[in-house]
Order: structure tokens, then C-alpha cells, then sequence
């Protein structure tokens, strides 16, 4: 496998440009954040650096990890506050925070439990983390799958509704979550969800190839998110709330 699939593989990939899926969860993190887009801000695994740079115009500082070396240089391009790091060892001391992005980032780590709680510990109290991570419901498994010892790249349809040890067999360089599963990953830890919903995609490639019917689809499918049918979504969406010591205690 070559070292550009292979990355793909194991990180998935970043943002490259900026277009109306991106700026549609743009929005999400701004009624999300609220006024704490003015404060200190991270984006745990900023790839190349695009939503560190369209959230610094709102006020705040941010700062972007990232583990890949290579993204980071390419980040670094855009913003002089990058950063070299892994998720599950966060540089920073504790309530250093006021928002944290985590986009599509957690799936790929190798101990997301850790990663969470990291992300956790370093928010202030009344900090917020907003993750997007990929949904067990959605039909496709976007990360490609090994198929007879060969990586193959793409969407490959119902792979994710496989029993998970099946499932995790094909793709075992990614995960996929439930609900149940992100709260699995929460449980114990000083947090308040403060708001949880599943999200369609914005299908930009699609649209791009076929304007008119892409655009339908698009509009179709988002009009799910309202509906029970939302559980078919792509991404899951959630903003959680770091709780002060004494709710903390309380909640315990």
C-alpha cells in the first residue's frame, strides 16, 4: 500500500478545502461555543489547519494539534499556534480551556477513552468540547476496509451494520459509534451533555458532479435530521459541558 493510502487509512483525511459541509458544521460550532469563541480555543487534530483558520476571525485564540508531522507543517502555513502532539497526552495543564473542537478525530486515535479524558481535564469548568465523530448507523463505512490483506479506499456500503467483531475485522483502522458507545466514553468524567444529535453530510463532491440532483439529495437527507430516520445519519454531534468540582461531587 502506498504512504499516501496508507495515511488515509489510519488518520483519514483533513479538510483540504472549504466548501458548504464545511462551513454548515462551522455554523453548528458557533452556536455551540457561544461566547466562548472569544476565549482560549483548541482543535485536537487540526490536519492541515482549515477550521483553526475560520474560527480565529471570531475573537479568540486558537490553537491546533496535530499529530501528523507532515499536516502540521502544512497547518503551520496558515497559523503560527501549531502544535506536534498525540490526543491521548494533551500539552497543556488542567482548565486551560474555553472551547475544544474534536472533528472527525477520535475514531482514529489509539485509545479514545484517554483522548476524552484529556480533552476533559484540560477545559475549564464551563468549557465546552464539540466532537463530530462518525456514526455506527450511517450505511457507508467512509474509511475504506482490508479486504484479503489489501487496503481498499472508499465507501463501502453496510459494512458498519456487521456484528462488531465482523465489522472491526474489515476496519480495524477506524472505529464507528453509537450513542451508547460515546457515553461509555464520558461515563465517570465532571461533563453535562449539553446537546447530542445526529447529522447528514453535505455531499459537496456529489454536487459538484451532478448540481441539481446532489442538491436534492442533500436537502432530502438533512430534512432527516428531525425525523426518526436521523440514526441513518453520517456523523454524530455533541457538545459537552465541563461541570465545576462541587456539581462534580454532587453528580457522583
Amino acid at each position: 500500500m502506498n504512504r499516501d493510502l496508507e495515511k488515509a487509512a489510519l488518520r483519514g483525511e483533513p479538510s483540504y478545502v472549504w466548501r458548504a459541509g464545511q462551513e454548515r458544521r462551522l455554523g453548528l460550532i458557533r452556536q455551540a461555543a457561544e461566547q466562548r469563541l472569544q476565549g482560549l480555543i483548541l482543535e485536537n487534530g487540526c490536519g492541515v489547519g482549515m477550521y483553526v483558520d475560520h474560527l480565529a476571525p471570531f475573537g479568540g485564540q486558537v490553537i491546533g494539534l496535530e499529530y501528523d508531522l507532515e499536516r502540521a507543517r502544512l497547518a503551520r502555513s496558515i497559523s503560527e499556534n501549531i502544535l506536534g502532539a498525540a490526543g491521548e497526552s494533551l500539552p497543556f495543564p488542567d482548565d486551560r480551556f474555553d472551547l475544544i473542537l474534536s472533528h472527525e478525530v477520535i475514531e482514529h486515535v489509539q485509545d479514545d477513552r484517554q483522548a476524552i479524558f484529556e480533552m476533559v481535564r484540560t477545559l475549564k469548568p464551563g468549557g465546552r468540547l464539540v466532537l463530530f465523530c462518525p456514526n455506527r448507523g450511517y450505511p457507508f463505512e467512509t474509511h475504506g476496509i482490508y479486504w484479503r490483506g489489501r487496503y481498499r479506499f472508499g465507501n463501502i456500503p453496510l459494512v458498519n451494520y456487521l456484528p462488531r467483531r465482523w465489522r472491526n475485522r474489515l476496519a480495524p483502522h477506524v472505529r464507528v459509534y453509537g450513542a451508547g458507545d460515546l457515553m461509555c466514553l464520558f461515563a465517570g468524567l465532571p461533563v453535562r451533555v449539553v446537546e447530542q444529535r445526529i447529522i447528514f453530510g453535505a455531499y459537496d463532491n456529489l454536487i459538484q458532479r451532478f448540481p441539481r440532483g446532489g442538491k436534492w439529495l442533500r436537502d432530502l437527507l438533512q430534512s432527516l435530521e428531525n425525523t426518526p430516520l436521523r440514526w441513518l445519519g453520517l456523523s454524530h454531534f455533541w457538545v459537552v459541558e465541563k461541570v465545576p468540582p462541587l456539581q462534580a461531587a454532587r453528580k457522583s
